[in-house]
């Protein structure tokens, strides 16, 4: 099978050169890599275009600094990648951060589950990120035996959940679900259209990558306001949101969580980018989740 990387990137020359040199080390080798270069003003241009000027595996798009909007902004860079290429001409699309690490075997993984089973449509390793601070000068990033347990699993989610910085699609789901929504919320988004059109998603458990920066790091002080946006973003309905922003508010103790996501969900006016029939389907399953695990 043949992989189409995008690796939308704006001021990563700290990370960009290991993300790259593991890609370049991949024991897999079918591969053509696109770096989005978004309007970075440090040296993410510069060293991303060395690995152009040495293989045509490799290129680099450079666009002008765009609007910071969490979530839509990495989808459009995403898509600014995606436009240059003929995606007849590949068999698997991954979106993967510049701020990622790979095991050398990490492709060579992937592709054999998509080769053996027809029904994965999403597949990924899981995200381990620095349990204490490493300097970087004595670190060895091909290192993957974690014997000090110096990385541990970036626990945002469960190990269930193929996570947004090393998204990868068969092609013929990415083309059905109509790619990558272009809004907060577009990496579980995702994970449920590829339910409701009856494919897999799969985490290799003992394949994992580094992550060099925490996710969202940025944003933590937003959390509730941003969570209302989600739960708009994904189809919920009132009574959806409602149930969803009580759960995370009883789990962080807090009664104004409760209040600021609900009034921010409730203040979204924008259209929704989902169909009539993804909103049903996404809101069936949230309902039959929470069903699930009553019964438990």
């Amino acid at each position: 099978m043949k992989f189409l990387i995008i690796i939308p990137a704006h001021n990563e020359e700290e990370n960009i050169l290991p993300c790259l040199e593991s890609l370049k080390n991949q024991t897999f080798q079918d591969f053509k890599c696109i770096v989005v270069n978004d309007g970075s003003t440090d040296k993410t241009q510069e060293i991303a275009g060395k690995y152009k000027v040495q293989s045509t595996k490799y290129k680099v798009l450079n666009l002008e600094k765009s609007e910071h909007q969490p979530g839509a902004k990495v989808v459009r860079t995403f898509n600014k990648g995606l436009e240059t290429e003929n995606l007849e001409d590949y068999d698997v699309v991954c979106k993967f951060d510049a701020d990622i690490i790979f095991p050398k075997n990490y492709l060579e993984k992937v592709n054999e589950v998509y080769e053996k089973n027809p029904n994965a449509g999403m597949v990924s390793g899981l995200v381990y990120i620095r349990s204490s601070v490493i300097p970087r000068n004595e670190e060895s990033h091909s290192d993957f035996l974690n014997k000090n347990k110096e990385w541990q699993f970036e626990n945002l989610s469960s190990k269930n959940h193929v996570r947004g910085p090393i998204k990868s699609y068969r092609k013929e789901l990415f083309l059905k679900m109509n790619g990558l929504r272009a809004v907060l919320g577009w990496d579980n988004i995702d994970v449920m259209l590829c339910k409701m059109h009856n494919y897999e998603t799969v985490t290799i458990k003992e394949l994992w990558v580094k992550h060099l920066r925490p996710t969202a790091y940025k944003y933590k002080s937003q959390k509730a306001e941003k969570l209302g946006e989600y739960f708009y973003n994904i189809g919920l309905d009132f009574p959806l949101a409602a149930i969803s922003s009580a759960k995370s508010s009883w789990k962080n103790k807090s009664i104004s969580e409760f209040l600021i996501t609900m009034k921010s969900f409730l203040k979204q006016k924008n259209p929704r980018i989902l169909t009539e029939e993804e909103i049903v389907f996404i809101r069936n399953l949230r309902w039959n989740e929470m069903r699930n695990k009553l019964k438990k």
